[in-house]
C-alpha cells in the first residue's frame, strides 16, 4: 500500500467502502498555487456576493440531506436516526455565521484626527488549509470553511480519511454553488507526513485543524519554521460534578447521554464524572436504569441508539484503558442489556460502559478514551471536586450540576475550561466561543470571534 493511500473501512462491517490513492505532495503543490491564483480575485467579491453562494451551497446540503446522512452513517458510524440531525445542526450554524458576517468582518474607523483619516480593515489571510475531524464532519468543517470563504479566503479542504466523501460532496456541492474556479478544492491525505509536507507549503496562509492533541502538536511543529497562523481544535477529557441537591434521575439521564452519544466519540463528550458522596449510590443506580434503554447495533436500523466505534485500534485503546483501571480496583458497574450481550459480530462494537470505584491513578480520568465508557468518581466536598476537575492536561469543556444556581456559578468561575456548563453538557452554542484551553487547542471558532481566525488586520493611516 503506498504510504499515502486511504482505504476507508465501514465501522460497521470492517469492510471497505472508498479507496483513493491519496494526493501526491506534488500535485497539493500545484493546487496550492492554483488556490493562490484563486485567491487574488476571489477577495476582490463583495461580502454579498459571497453570501450568495455560500447560501446556495447550503440550500443544495438541505435538499440532499438524506443522501448525505446515509453516506455520513456508512463513513462513521453513526446511528442513522442521528445523522440528518448533524446536518440540521450545521445549518443552524452556519446561519449564525452568515447572520454576523457583516458586523464580524466591517472596518473599524480610528478615533477622529483633524486632517487624517484612519482606519482598520479586516483583509483575508489566503489559501487556508483546513483540515478536520471524522466525528462530526459537517459540524467541524462549518466552525472554518464558512467563516473562512466569507472573510475572502480561498480554501484547500483536507476531510479525514474516515469521511472522505463528506470532503467530495462539499467541494461538488460549493461549486455547483457558483464558487468560482478553485476557490474550494480537495486533497485526500493518508499519511501525516503528508500533511505536514503540505502545511509547508509557502503559499499556504493559513492552517485550521481539528483532531486529536498529538496531531495538533505535529501542526504546530510542521509550522513552527514559518510564521503562519494556525488554529487548532483538539482533545478533551471533559469532567462533570454531581452536587447533592440535584434531581438525580434527570442528571443521570442527561450524563448517560453526554458520555453514550455518537458511541462517546466527541471532543466534549463526559469522559469523567464526580458525584458527591449523599448521592453517589442513587446517581450509579439511576445510570445504570438508564443506561438499560440503550440500544446497541447496526447503525442502520433506525432503533438502534449506540453503533460502532470508529476503528480496531480504537476500539482496542477503549478496552485497554477499561481493563488497566479494573485491574487497579475499579468496578464494572455495567447493567445487563440483551443488544450489549449480542452485539452484531462484524464491525467494532464497543459495549458502553460504567465504571465505579475509579481514581487518577487510572488511564479512564486521565487520557482522552474517545468511547463510549462513563467512569464515576465519589467526592466529599465541592473543593475536592474542583481540584480533580482541574486536575487534567485538557480543558474544552466542564459541567456542574445543581439547583443552587448561585453555588454553581461560584464554582464554574473556578474550572479551567473554554466552556462551562451549568445543568447542561456536549453543547456547543454558535453565538459563543468554542474554544479549549490547556491542551485542548489554540484559538477559537464560532461566537463573536469566530473570524477572528480568518482575517488580518490592516492599518490605513492617511493624511489628506
Amino acid at each position: 500500500m503506498a504510504q499515502n493511500q486511504i482505504r476507508t473501512l465501514s465501522p460497521s462491517t470492517n469492510k471497505v467502502i472508498f479507496e483513493h490513492a491519496g494526493t501526491p505532495i506534488e500535485e497539493i503543490r500545484r493546487i496550492a498555487k492554483a488556490s493562490k491564483d484563486a485567491f487574488l480575485s476571489y477577495k476582490k467579491l463583495s461580502l454579498a456576493e459571497r453570501k450568495a453562494t455560500i447560501q446556495k451551497a447550503l440550500d443544495l446540503i438541505e435538499e440532499r440531506k438524506e443522501r448525505l446522512a446515509h453516506e455520513l452513517t456508512a463513513q462513521m458510524g453513526r446511528p442513522i436516526a442521528y445523522s440528518v440531525k448533524e446536518i440540521e445542526t450545521m445549518r443552524k450554524r452556519a446561519n449564525y455565521l452568515m447572520r454576523t458576517a457583516e458586523d464580524a468582518l466591517k472596518e473599524i474607523p480610528g478615533e477622529p484626527e483633524s486632517g487624517f483619516r484612519r482606519t482598520l480593515k479586516k483583509e483575508p489571510v489566503g489559501p487556508a488549509l483546513i483540515a478536520f475531524a471524522w466525528n462530526y464532519p459537517y459540524l467541524i468543517m462549518v466552525n472554518a470553511l464558512v467563516p473562512a470563504l466569507l472573510a475572502g479566503n480561498s480554501v484547500i479542504l483536507r476531510p479525514s480519511p474516515q469521511t472522505p466523501l463528506v470532503g467530495e460532496r462539499l467541494v461538488e456541492i460549493f461549486n455547483e454553488a457558483g464558487l468560482p474556479p478553485n476557490v474550494l478544492q480537495l486533497v485526500h491525505i493518508g499519511s501525516l507526513d503528508v500533511l505536514d509536507e503540505a502545511a509547508q507549503i509557502p503559499e499556504i496562509a493559513l492552517v485550521s485543524f481539528t483532531g486529536s492533541t498529538a496531531g495538533g502538536v505535529r501542526i504546530r511543529e510542521a509550522t513552527a519554521k514559518r510564521i503562519v497562523p494556525v488554529n487548532l481544535e483538539l482533545g478533551g477529557k471533559d469532567a462533570a460534578y454531581v452536587r447533592p441537591d440535584v434531581d438525580v434521575a434527570y442528571v443521570a439521564a442527561q450524563l448517560v447521554d453526554g458520555a453514550i452519544f455518537n458511541s462517546g466519540q466527541s471532543c466534549c463528550a463526559i469522559e469523567r464524572v464526580y458525584v458527591h458522596a449523599d448521592v453517589h449510590d442513587e446517581f450509579v443506580m439511576e445510570v445504570q436504569k438508564e443506561l438499560k434503554t440503550y440500544r446497541l447495533g447496526d447503525p442502520t436500523d433506525t432503533t438502534t441508539t449506540v453503533g460502532p466505534v470508529i476503528s480496531q485500534a480504537a476500539k482496542k485503546n477503549i478496552q485497554s484503558h477499561v481493563d488497566e483501571a479494573l485491574s487497579r480496583g475499579a468496578v464494572n458497574a455495567t447493567p445487563a442489556n440483551a443488544s450489549f450481550e449480542n452485539p452484531p459480530s462484524e464491525g467494532n462494537y464497543v459495549v458502553p460502559t460504567v465504571l465505579v470505584g475509579v481514581d487518577h491513578t487510572m488511564q479512564v480520568m486521565r487520557a482522552e478514551t474517545f468511547g463510549p465508557v462513563l467512569p464515576i468518581m465519589k467526592v466529599t466536598s465541592d473543593e475536592e471536586a474542583i481540584t480533580l476537575m482541574n486536575d487534567s492536561e485538557y480543558g474544552l469543556t466542564a459541567s456542574v450540576w445543581t439547583k443552587d444556581i448561585p453555588r454553581g456559578e461560584e464554582i464554574i468561575e473556578q474550572l479551567e475550561a473554554g466552556t462551562v456548563f451549568i445543568n447542561r453538557c456536549d453543547y456547543p452554542s454558535p453565538d459563543l466561543a468554542w474554544t479549549g484551553w490547556k491542551n485542548s487547542g489554540l484559538g477559537c471558532t464560532l461566537g463573536p470571534h469566530g473570524f477572528d481566525a480568518f482575517f488580518k488586520l490592516k492599518s490605513f493611516h492617511i493624511k489628506l
